[in-house]
Parts: structure tokens; C-alpha cells; sequence
């Protein structure tokens, strides 16, 4: 998946202009021009005060304004996470230092291998590397890189790759507060392959009420994430297929059948979920294995289109409201804790 540079409103594409020969100039030109203003597009952005912004990208995205002092919706309350974070959002989104508190809380055996995280990615460590691997980034989303075999990919090409994501700022994209604070690292993680060779289906469990000890949960399916033909199912704890899509992703022909760990998966997201009043516990079940993958408190960025859009209100009666809310801030040392 590829990024840009560029300050971008979620679904927005970048534009970029690649060299030309002299006798294109002519006929490149409004491509630079097309350049110039989306340069002096992002510049405007990024005066915007935050809540202008995101009020304005919210409306871009979901096609209302939001209510930013007394939400209702889930994006609504998805944006108040985001203008003020809970402290410890910033560790625990961050994909390096949350495998820590997975390890404690869940096992280690359910934290996928960590092959380097270094500080500077050299030719060294790069040769290294198994034969395939996954590249990451901690400070954001879509920063993965996925290589099946070593000997089709260069150095120079991942590092360059690496490079540019080191570049990016992933607060600028949606102001996601939290982000800020998170200290950009590349590291590798083992390829996860099931019994077929493929890679499994990305669960991504909407857990709400995890204080409670019981959850409610949702389960978006991806599966062929990075294939040609990605799909997203949504189903409830009971394995009920639901009638509704989340952002872009398109329903399957035919729902998936049960998987033999539910229980497990669902364990394992409640635990994970257990300190918080909403978070999004990402994990992979290959071969009746559970791994892994992350924690999202503000998915979408608080801009994410629900189908049909009563989907938004029924969520966010899930979810408290922030600035109502008088529980004390919890130090990252006790939400560690096993």
C-alpha cells in the first residue's frame, strides 16, 4: 500500500508528478499546476484550528457536521477520543511498546515474533532477515510491507520505503491526537502464514463495555486484505452475519463459516478490552492460533461511513461520553499489570 507525503482527508487520492522528458513539458504543465494547489491545499489544512478540521473532514467522510460538545454518534465520540486522548492511548497504539502489555495481559505466546526493531535499518540488518518477513511502522496505519521472498526485494528498495514512512506524520492526517507522541520506528515481524500458505483474515473485534468484564463485541472480517479481491464481513459474537459494511470494505458472496476458536478469539478480545470502555482489539486466528495485531482506540478517526448510516447512532449509544466521564486517568503501569 502506498502513502503519500502529502496531508490527506481519508479516501482523498494523492497526486504525483514524475519526471518527463523536455518534450512533455507542455503538456505536463497543468499536472504541475495540479501540484502547486494541492501544496497550498495541505498548507491551508494544517492552519485550520483542529476542531474546524475535523468537523470539516467529518462532513466530507460522513456527510453532516459533527456535534463536537454533545456527541451522539460513534464518529462523533470517535473524534472527542481524539481532540482528548485517555494517557495511555499513546503507548498502547503504538505497535512496538503495546506487544509488552499483550505479553502480560494475554501470553507471550500471542504476540507474533519480533524479528528486529532497529534503530537505524542497515544493509546488516537487512540481510539478516529470513527469507520473508513483514516491514512495519509503529506510528500509524497501512505502514506494511509484505515480503514473501527476500531474494525479490533490494535493500536499497525497503530501505527507501522505510525511509519515506520515517517522513510521515501521522497526526496531520486526521489529528489524532495521540499520535504525537509516538516515537517513529521501522521494525520486522515473522510472516504469518496459515496451513495453505496464505495470509489469515485480519479480525477486528469492536469491543464495547470491556470494564464490565462483558463486552459486547463486533467482528469486521477482512479477509484477502492484500490480495485483489479484499472483502469485509461484519458479525456478531454469536457468528450472526450482519447486514451492514463498515467504511469501503464489500461484503463476501457468502458469509464465512464459523471459525472453530470462536471462544478463543472472543477470550482473548476480552481480555485485551478489559480496561477500557471501547477499543478495537485486532487479532489473526490462523490453524485455531490466535495472534496479536493491534489496539485501536479511534478507528476511522472518528470518520468512518457505517451502512445503513443508523448503524453510527446505535454504536455510540455504546460508548460513553469523554467529557462527561469522572473515572481518574489509569497510569500506564496499571494497565499493564497482569
Amino acid at each position: 500500500m502506498t502513502t503519500t507525503n502529502s496531508v490527506q482527508f481519508p479516501g482523498e487520492a494523492g497526486t504525483s508528478v514524475p519526471q518527463q522528458p523536455a518534450r512533455l513539458a507542455e503538456s505536463t504543465a497543468p499536472v504541475r499546476r495540479q501540484s502547486t494547489l494541492r501544496k497550498l491545499k495541505e498548507a491551508a489544512k494544517s492552519l485550520l484550528p483542529t476542531p474546524v478540521f475535523l468537523s470539516l473532514l467529518h462532513h466530507k467522510e460522513i456527510g453532516r457536521y459533527p456535534n463536537l460538545l454533545r456527541p451522539t454518534t460513534f464518529n462523533e465520540k470517535i473524534l472527542q477520543k481524539s481532540l482528548r486522548p485517555d494517557p495511555w492511548f499513546a503507548e498502547l497504539t503504538d505497535k512496538l511498546t503495546v506487544r509488552e502489555y499483550v505479553a502480560r495481559k494475554l501470553g507471550e505466546e500471542h504476540v507474533i515474533p519480533l524479528l528486529a526493531a532497529p534503530e537505524i535499518f542497515t544493509r546488516e540488518v537487512f540481510d539478516a532477515l529470513p527469507n520473508s518477513f513483514v516491514m512495519k511502522a509503529n506510528h500509524g496505519s497501512t505502514y506494511v510491507e509484505v515480503v514473501r521472498d527476500k531474494s525479490t526485494r533490494s535493500f536499497e528498495q525497503l530501505s527507501q520505503l522505510a525511509n519515506h514512512w520515517l517522513t510521515l506524520d501521522f497526526y496531520k492526517i486526521a489529528r489524532e491526537k495521540h499520535y504525537r507522541e509516538i516515537k517513529p520506528r521501522i521494525f520486522f515481524e515473522r510472516l504469518l502464514l496459515d496451513n495453505n500458505g496464505q495470509i489469515p483474515a485480519d479480525y477486528k473485534l469492536h469491543c464495547f463495555g470491556g470494564r464490565s468484564g462483558k463486552p459486547l463485541i463486533y467482528i469486521l472480517v477482512i479477509s484477502d486484505r492484500f490480495g485483489a479481491d479484499t472483502r469485509g464481513d461484519i458479525y456478531d459474537a454469536d457468528w450472526n452475519h450482519l447486514d451492514m459494511a463498515i467504511g469501503a470494505y464489500k461484503p463476501s458472496p457468502k458469509p464465512a463459516p464459523r471459525p472453530e476458536n470462536l471462544d478463543a478469539i472472543l477470550a482473548a478480545a476480552t481480555t485485551l478490552c478489559g480496561d477500557f470502555d471501547y477499543v478495537r482489539v485486532d487479532l489473526y486466528a490462523p490453524d485455531n492460533q490466535i495472534y496479536f495485531g493491534e489496539l485501536t482506540f479511534t478507528p476511522g478517526a472518528g470518520v468512518l461511513p457505517f451502512t445503513p448510516d443508523r448503524i453510527d447512532y446505535e454504536w455510540g449509544r455504546l460508548v460513553p461520553d469523554a467529557f462527561l466521564s469522572t473515572r481518574p486517568p489509569l497510569p500506564m503501569h496499571s494497565v499493564s499489570a497482569a
